[in-house]
């Protein structure tokens, strides 16, 4: 079930909406845990029963290195933990990946070929297992307490708001509101602006974009052209930021309804003078992941230059290989890592004092080539890819194809999609409130009025999204897979 369906929008969250402030304070949780599995329970009770597994062994887990952390036994019983949540995921996940890595070898050796597992990949097992990882390693680190009661560490787990698609929400980050959180008309109402603020980027934005680039790298690669490939690749660049961060504001939005606060997933990364950059801005919770539970504890930059530089080619590899089985995934990952490198190599210190329009257009230009990797199925294909963006010849076939997405629509979406992306909506919201002088008469009429137009803007965005999602079909959620 995606948030941006009509049978969530309009039976399960007022349903589930409905029945958390009708129960009792000391019932909330439980109600949430149940919608929870209810909600992951659409995509398949087998999976279901794989989460619920998970959660019985790590709260069991939890307790016992609360109970033995100040001796050796309790290191023991964290890597225990940390192992078999990895092994889970690796066999749900990798397990066809390896293998059929393992038969080209086998082949090239001439050696029996491997039997594909052909395992179905749970749905959200990627997410749920870094909660679960955070919660041992939180524990652990004596950030935060060892759950007493199952039903809240299995919330925390499985929150519907956060579990398909993150962000990624650390233990020690939630683990007093578990207990007791604070639930307010205006907190509320912010967590509606903000899931529709979602649902419009998701719906409006990267549905749009999606359609363009969907047709462009369905395309024939070899005879794209190059006005088509370039193209293609922007709107696959908006495609995947409005998509995520759409999905990440729903999930804070969501989070507010019910009283909890999540940090920010996304911060304006198309703003970014550097790969760097773009990475403290870019899916915020699985980059500071990363850092705080692989990058430091390897070193991170407290130790020789080389083993700094390996720290960091370690924790893109990882990065990239989080996102999917596959080697193009890889070489994502690693493809930004060897940014990563020659920007702490120096370039970093060109980028910071280049004018800044040149700095975000590097970012863009690497960023862009990155995205034709993650896109694409095969390497073969990138390479294709990257080859049309540079032939410039331009048929009248190839421009038959770009002038059939060429409408009205589509220039206005481009635009409030483009400008939004370089955060200039941000920008305006937060400087008209500055212009108004509330002190006068007229000054409050503004305010009133400033309110009044957000409020149909609000409503005028979901109507359109809801509209958009009776008339339409497609609606793909690009990290559903992850």
């Amino acid at each position: 079930m995606l948030f941006s369906s009509l049978v969530f929008l309009f039976l399960f969250l007022p349903l589930t909406l409905a029945g958390y402030y009708i129960v009792s304070k000391q019932i909330k949780n439980y109600w949430l845990l149940l919608a929870s599995l209810v909600f992951f329970a659409w995509g398949g009770i087998s999976f279901t029963l794989i989460l619920i597994g998970s959660i019985i062994f790590n709260y069991t887990i939890g307790l016992l290195i609360q109970k033995k952390i100040e001796s050796r036994a309790g290191c023991n019983w964290l890597v225990l933990g940390v192992g078999i949540n990895l092994l889970c995921l690796a066999i749900f996940k990798y397990s066809d990946f390896l293998i059929s890595n393992l038969n080209k070898v086998n082949s090239f050796f001439s050696l029996p070929q491997a039997k594909q597992a052909n395992i179905a990949l749970p749905i959200g097992i990627s997410f749920y297992t870094f909660h679960a990882l955070s919660y041992l390693v939180d524990i652990y680190r004596k950030k935060s307490l060892a759950q007493r009661n199952i039903f809240d560490l299995a919330l925390y787990i499985s929150m519907f708001s956060q579990l398909i698609a993150g962000p990624i929400v650390r233990y020690s980050d939630v683990w007093n509101q578990l207990r007791e959180r604070i639930h307010s008309l205006a907190k509320f109402s912010s967590g509606v602006e903000r899931f529709i603020i979602g649902l419009g980027k998701k719906v409006l934005l990267a549905n749009t974009f999606g359609r363009t680039a969907d047709l462009f790298f369905s395309s024939d690669l070899s005879n794209l052209g190059y006005v088509n490939a370039w193209l293609g690749i922007i709107c696959y660049t908006l495609q995947i930021y409005y998509d995520f961060a759409g999905y990440s504001d729903m999930a804070i939005g969501l989070g507010r309804m019910f009283g909890f606060e999540f940090l920010e997933n996304f911060n304006f990364p198309y703003v970014a003078k550097s790969i760097k950059e773009f990475w403290r801005r870019w899916h915020i919770s699985l980059s500071t992941f990363f850092r705080d539970y692989v990058y430091i504890p390897l070193g991170g930059n407290q130790t020789s230059t080389k083993k700094t530089y390996l720290n960091l080619i370690i924790v893109f590899f990882l990065t990239g290989f989080w996102h999917g089985a596959s080697w193009n995934f890889i070489l994502w990952g690693m493809f930004h890592g060897f940014f990563m490198l020659i920007e702490k190599m120096g370039l970093e210190r060109l980028l910071q004092k280049t004018w800044r329009p040149i700095s975000i257009f590097y970012t863009w230009l690497v960023v862009m080539f990155g995205w034709v990797l993650f896109r694409v199925d095969y390497t073969k294909q990138a390479w294709q890819y990257w080859k049309e963006m540079f032939d410039f010849n331009f048929t009248d076939e190839q421009y038959l194809l770009l002038i059939n997405q060429l409408n009205i629509e589509f220039f206005l979406v481009f635009s409030i999609g483009l400008l939004g992306s370089l955060g200039f909506f941000k920008y305006v919201a937060s400087e008209v409130p500055k212009w108004i002088k509330i002190e006068s008469k007229s000054g409050r009429c503004l305010v009133y009025t400033y309110h009044l137009t957000a409020v149909i803007m609000y409503a005028t965005i979901f109507i359109l999204c809801t509209l958009y999602l009776v008339a339409g079909t497609y609606n793909p959620f690009i990290y559903y897979r992850f």
